[in-house]
């Protein structure tokens, strides 16, 4: 247990509090983002998901803040994204925001990545995450072009990467 008051555990992808978190997350952007995306043919939004699906052969790691009373507070997975390693699905839990988990979550995840031989970690977000856009930069991540498989989806994502 850390001194904010919760672990860093490393678990498998399909992970019972991983997978609700993740719903919990997908829940959040859609009501972010609904608006924006109303007009998408049908076509589009499958493209989009297609472009945002994470596959468990391609996650290096899946972490979860846990509370001192094995409450889960927050996710985040590694993957590799072709050469590149990529952070996704950041989410903290309502109640465990403004206590430090995005920023160990998003340090722990560089910190894998950094001790596996990457040169840089990216990651695409969008302008209705303001709060994570603040946690991103104060954790040292830049802003970079969007990339693929966000570019005919998602072009105006903004993405970002911490260089090593």
């Amino acid at each position: 247990m850390s001194e904010l008051g919760f672990r860093i555990e490393k678990v498998a992808v399909d992970d019972p509090r991983a997978v609700a978190l993740r719903g919990v997350l997908d829940a959040d952007l859609d009501e972010r983002y609904r608006d924006a995306d109303a007009d998408d043919t049908p076509e589009v939004a499958a493209k989009r998901e297609a472009a945002l699906a994470v596959h468990a052969e391609d996650v290096v790691a899946t972490l979860l803040a846990i509370d001192a009373d094995d409450t889960p507070l927050g996710h985040v997975i590694l993957r590799r994204l072709g050469e590149e390693w990529e952070l996704k699905r950041l989410i903290v839990a309502a109640s465990a925001r403004r206590r430090g988990v995005g920023t160990a979550l998003t340090e722990t995840v560089v910190d894998l990545a950094r001790r596996a031989g990457a040169r840089r970690v990216i990651l695409q977000s969008g302008r209705m995450q303001p709060e994570s856009l603040r946690m991103y930069a104060a954790a040292g991540f830049t802003p970079i072009p969007v990339y693929e498989p966000y570019i005919e989806t998602m072009p105006r994502s903004l993405c970002f990467e911490y260089v090593f």
